[in-house]
């Protein structure tokens, strides 16, 4: 069956053509992605990240070119983006190093410290607010999109987004001197 075909059973809830498609398919887009990230396991949660969200918005999906290429199109960007991730936060992290320069102060512990310090500020915001940093930080979506996704307004994403990055601030001030 062409993939077509399997695209339209896959639109109407069919779990066996995804199935099938995933079968053919996740090998070849991890060994892709391999290349990208050099990190086998990165490349595979990136794989079936993309997979699982494909599933989820199966019904919303109107590929206007080939399976195969949306797929690996899809996880090229997801890949890159996931590098982008990476590199603001070590580039942050070093920042932090380098502003409270002590010799104590490893490059490894101050990322380990950096992430709970964030973790721990995300943890103590309300619930929307959180996802919403989320969503527009590590998964680099575009506040329209992010409103989309919620089905809220842009305005109230650009709020609890000022929320966020005002606990942010509030928060990192308090460690070790350190303020944006």
């Amino acid at each position: 069956m062409r993939t077509g075909g399997l695209q339209i059973k896959i639109k109407n809830n069919d779990v066996e053509a995804f199935e099938k498609i995933f079968r053919e398919y996740y090998s070849p887009l991890v060994h892709f992605v391999v290349k990208i990230v050099n990190d086998k396991d990165v490349a595979e949660e990136i794989v079936q990240e993309f997979f699982y969200q494909y599933w989820k918005n199966r019904q919303q999906m109107n590929i206007k070119f080939s399976l195969k290429s949306y797929f690996y199109q899809s996880v090229r960007n997801n890949a890159l983006k996931y590098l982008r991730h990476e590199s603001v936060k070590k580039n942050y992290a070093s920042g932090v190093v380098a502003k409270n320069n002590t010799d104590s102060f490893s490059p490894e512990y101050g990322e380990n410290e950096l992430s709970n310090i964030i973790e721990n500020i995300l943890d103590n915001l309300p619930q929307r607010c959180s996802m919403i940093f989320r969503m527009n930080r590590f998964e680099g979506l575009t506040y329209k999109e992010i409103a989309g996704k919620l089905s809220i307004s842009v305005k109230t994403v650009e709020a609890d987004m000022g929320k966020a990055l005002k606990a942010f601030r509030t928060k990192l001030s308090e460690y070790q001197g350190y303020t944006l």
